[in-house]
């Protein structure tokens, strides 16, 4: 179950609450009892899978094998 940001305009105090995506905004402020809420735009939080059945390198950084292979190409005219 996602959780919304609210803000109240009469108290200024912020509150989260945890809501179904069907369920309608929240009208009260659960501090004051104001009806002058707004409902906060934030930012989603990215999934990150865990445990067995998951693939270790989906999740490596792309840009230290580009570096390793920069490095390796270094070393070898070095050599030459």
């Amino acid at each position: 179950m996602p959780s919304y940001n609210y803000k109240c305009l009469g108290c200024k105090k912020f509150f989260i609450a945890f809501q179904s995506m069907n369920d309608k905004y929240l009208t009260c402020c659960k501090f004051c009892d104001s009806n002058k809420i707004e409902r906060l735009i934030s930012a989603g939080s990215g999934l990150i899978f865990k445990g067995s059945g998951f693939y270790l390198t989906d999740y490596t950084n792309k840009n230290k094998k580009k570096s390793k292979a920069r490095d390796n190409k270094k070393k070898s005219n070095k050599e030459a």
